[in-house]
């Protein structure tokens, strides 16, 4: 009994029943609808005939009187047989003057209109069903006109058959088309639920395969692999970043430890003392810059900040953020130039403003005395694209694609309180912006290059 439930709680089970059951109760009440206005059509058209001849009839009476109307008869009678035509006139007291019939139906009141009965054929012994019509002449004659139904009565009879067989097919066809069904939509799920259940088992890199079908479930399993490529990449970057944190953290740590130690040494003198706070509180910027980027490019890698987005003149930003760093470039002897125009963009202000600050530091720390900063900004086919170019040594071709990742730096001494997040933090904002940073030698210098998408209608 339990296994004969769990059956129908099978979600493969319940589709194909439901497809049976719909298609089922479709194709009979289509179905019924044709049987019942085929037998009305043929009652219809029995009764028109019927109809028309009895008029037929009563008008040879008014025109010609009986004699003419027993001739009408009569030479009606020669084929009625093969029409299935009965006819009758009796005298008012029932003595039979024409007609097919032996006698007037005991069930027949005349003049009753249109009657449906039972009689037996003169030319057989079968009882067949009649329909028929009778009317009382002017003398109190009795004239009765009918058609043996039996032809109609087997083609109602091959109806039913033929909707039963109808019906039949049309279990069958959904049976089929229910499997069909079944088959196609539960083996794109397997598809899915295999790969889940290999990447629950930490086989990241299983994808959900494709089938080359460029249908819903084609393009749903394109998605969902998107999807698992993000997830890997972000998995990976905290990998990465854990590690780095773990790594990179431990020598601004130490060099804090090692300050507090010296700060509660009694042998320390206060001008010593007051260069160790120094140090200590400088090791402790240095700790919250880092995990105010960290925190920062955690928002951005988690899309925290769509809502503020707005439609942004990136020319202008450009110009506002490039006024904010000249009197630093020029203290170092460098110039900074903007070229360029672009249309608007929609995204974040300050942050993207933020990024654009971080690739001018970071240009501004490479490009040598008396070379050129360059920002440009230009319209593409579907994106907006912001440039930063400096004069700089440049970056190996091997060491680009790291750049963008966390705690990645060329100064693999630390040296300099530099964590490496900077370019990490400006490629998660072009990602937010459904963009990306794109990193090439200029030789001489680094181009730093990022996407953002252009506002609907500019």
């Amino acid at each position: 009994m339990a296994e004969s439930l769990s059956v129908f709680r099978n979600a493969r089970t319940r589709l194909a029943l439901a497809s049976i059951a719909l298609s089922t109760i479709l194709t009979a009440a289509v179905l019924a609808l044709v049987y019942v206005n085929a037998n009305r059509t043929i009652s219809s058209e029995t009764r028109s005939v019927v109809t028309a001849e009895l008029a037929g009839l009563a008008d040879e009476y008014e025109r010609l009187g009986m004699i003419g109307l027993i001739t009408a008869i009569k030479r009606r009678t020669v084929n009625a047989a093969e029409r299935d035509a009965i006819y009758l006139l009796t005298s008012a007291d029932g003595r039979v003057l024409a007609g097919n019939l032996s006698q007037w139906p005991e069930a027949v009141e005349p003049g009753s209109g249109w009657v449906e009965l039972t009689l037996q054929r003169p030319d057989t012994t079968q009882t067949l069903p009649v329909a028929a019509a009778s009317i009382r002449l002017r003398r109190g004659e009795r004239l009765l006109v009918g058609r043996y139904t039996t032809e109609a009565s087997k083609f109602d009879q091959v109806l039913l058959q033929s909707v039963g067989l109808a019906l039949l097919a049309s279990v069958a066809l959904s049976l089929l088309t229910g499997w069909l069904l079944t088959r196609l939509v539960f083996s794109r799920l397997a598809d899915i639920t295999r790969t889940a259940d290999e990447i629950m088992s930490g086989d990241l890199s299983r994808r959900i395969p494709l089938r080359g079908s460029d249908d819903e479930f084609e393009r749903m399993a394109a998605t969902l692999n998107d999807m698992l490529d993000r997830i890997e990449q972000l998995i990976g970057n905290l990998r990465m970043t854990t590690n780095s944190i773990a790594h990179d953290l431990r020598s601004p740590l130490s060099r804090l430890r090692q300050r507090v130690e010296f700060l509660t040494s009694a042998e320390r003198t206060p001008e010593e003392r007051e260069i160790d706070a120094a140090r200590a509180m400088g090791e402790v910027d240095h700790l919250l810059r880092v995990f105010s980027q960290l925190t920062e490019i955690s928002r951005a890698e988690a899309g925290l900040g769509r809502e503020e987005f707005e439609p942004l003149d990136l020319t202008q930003l450009v110009h506002d953020v490039m006024e904010f760093y000249e009197p630093v470039a020029l203290d170092k002897g460098i110039t900074i130039a903007e070229a360029g125009t672009a249309t608007q963009v929609r995204g974040h202000r300050t942050l993207i403003a933020q990024a654009l600050s971080n690739l001018l530091e970071n240009a501004l720390r490479y490009a040598p005395e008396g070379s050129e900063i360059e920002i440009t900004v230009a319209d593409g086919a579907d994106q907006v694209t912001l440039g930063v170019r400096d004069a700089g040594p440049g970056v190996a071709e091997a060491d680009l694609e790291k750049l963008a990742q966390p705690f990645v730096t060329l100064d693999p001494s630390r040296t300099e309180k530099n964590a490496g997040l900077g370019l990490a933090l400006v490629a998660a904002i072009a990602r937010l912006h459904g963009g990306a940073l794109a990193l090439a030698n200029a030789e001489p210098g680094l181009v730093a290059e990022l996407s953002f998408s252009r506002v609907s209608g500019s």
